[in-house]
């Protein structure tokens, strides 16, 4: 009689809890692949405008930033969207709850953001906005005192339906947003993974990029060695340009100049470089096709200084003019370029025979790993922006060579800055 009981509460109790958490990574799906596709679909038909006629570079900037603060003003509550700092704020103990209207908010920002040149990405809006999928669940009296669990849940979900690989959304959970596993935890987590990458498979997501990978020579191993520690070092100056513009951005009194100045900053540097517009994906698919066949000559050359140069400036401008986003499209940008640069330079000057294609997927993990302090995320997510495991273990060198220089040089990251 004494055990019959309790048995039968445990087994209401995490069943409760495992339907909370299969809807939260379903709905957290359903949102990460429907803001994607429609990411997808609407920046390239106004990139395409943009690149035939060089007055929507002007236009498209100033529109997109300004529609943001009328929807933010009259339909999101005149709060300005803080990105992962909010989910930070409602996973502490003593933090706020994600309000509803941030799904919306965040959704539609993140959207209007990149198809009209803003040179970020959804992927923080799309965590920001499973991860409240998430804090309105555990608002329900039974899951209240798991709403870390199931904000963590809303993340997972959505970052597997990003990028094609709950590993990649379970990594990332643990660490970046909770940095701890218990029972509870694993349970939501699995689960909202579960459900997520299934309705992925359901859907048939292709990978991002589609690269063919057949090896890697053990030789590169130190090559790769060194362009993690580049990676690292270049990640600093994306972490601290953002950091400087948005405290800049945040000295105007006046929205009206701060989206005017935003706005022409980011126009003048497209017109300059038309690969920084938006996510920059489609300047990354590009170059992969032609990566191997590449040389270097003074127009590569100032291509891809430029692109390193300007990327941090353009990603931090957008964020500080009021863009929604995050580091994680600019990270992967970033270190698609500088891989390729690093590969070319090997080759010309040192005749060492590495693979360009090879160090542009390195660079992107190893420039993501940098910026956020989370190799194993880098690992898998990049392996699933791919859906090719040939390089797994220079990914793994990158990755934590990248982390490590950063971390020793500079101890925050964009997201770990904004706990302070």
């Amino acid at each position: 009689m004494s055990t019959y009981p309790i048995n039968q509460y445990f087994k209401l109790y995490y069943t409760k809890l495992i339907a909370a958490s299969l809807v939260i990574g379903f709905l957290a799906a359903l949102l990460g692949i429907s803001l994607k596709h429609l990411t997808e679909h609407y920046e390239e038909i106004l990139y395409s405008r943009a690149i035939a006629n060089s007055v929507w570079i002007i236009v498209f900037p100033a529109f997109g930033l300004s529609l943001i603060y009328i929807l933010r003003q009259y339909l999101f509550k005149k709060k300005e969207n803080k990105g992962i700092k909010e989910v930070f704020d409602a996973t502490d103990a003593n933090g706020n709850r994600l309000p509803a209207y941030k799904v919306p908010s965040h959704f539609i920002n993140g959207l209007l953001t990149v198809i009209f040149g803003g040179s970020t990405g959804v992927e923080v809006s799309t965590v920001v906005a499973t991860a409240t999928i998430g804090s309105v669940t555990s608002e329900k009296s039974f899951l209240q005192k798991y709403r870390t669990e199931l904000i963590c849940a809303g993340v997972v979900g959505g970052i597997t339906a990003l990028f094609n690989t709950p590993l990649a959304g379970l990594f990332f959970a643990y660490e970046v947003v909770s940095k701890k596993l218990h029972k509870e935890q694993i349970i939501c987590n699995l689960t909202a993974a579960g459900i997520a990458f299934g309705f992925v498979l359901i859907l048939d997501e292709a990978p991002l990029f589609g690269v063919n990978i057949t090896h890697w020579n053990v030789y590169a191993l130190p090559w790769f060695v060194l362009l993690g520690i580049i990676a690292g070092l270049n990640s600093l100056y994306l972490t601290k340009s953002v950091l400087f513009f948005k405290k800049q951005f945040l000295k105007f009194t006046s929205a009206q100049y701060k989206i005017l100045v935003g706005a022409v900053s980011i126009s003048i540097m497209v017109l300059l470089l038309p690969q920084l517009y938006g996510e920059g994906y489609h300047a990354i698919k590009e170059s992969i096709i032609s990566a191997n066949k590449m040389v270097l000559t003074p127009y590569i050359a100032f291509t891809l200084i430029g692109i390193l140069l300007l990327k941090p400036i353009i990603t931090s401008v957008t964020l500080g003019a009021g863009g929604d986003g995050g580091v994680f499209a600019p990270g992967i940008f970033l270190g698609a370029f500088l891989g390729l640069f690093v590969a070319i330079l090997l080759n010309t000057f040192f005749d060492a025979g590495v693979i360009p294609l090879n160090f542009m997927v390195a660079g992107m993990a190893a420039m993501l790993s940098a910026s956020i302090h989370a190799p194993l995320t880098a690992l898998f997510l990049v392996c699933g922006l791919t859906n090719n495991y040939t390089l797994f273990v220079p990914l793994i060198v990158v990755s934590f060579v990248a982390k490590y220089t950063a971390q020793y040089v500079f101890p925050y990251t964009v997201y770990s800055f904004a706990k302070k």
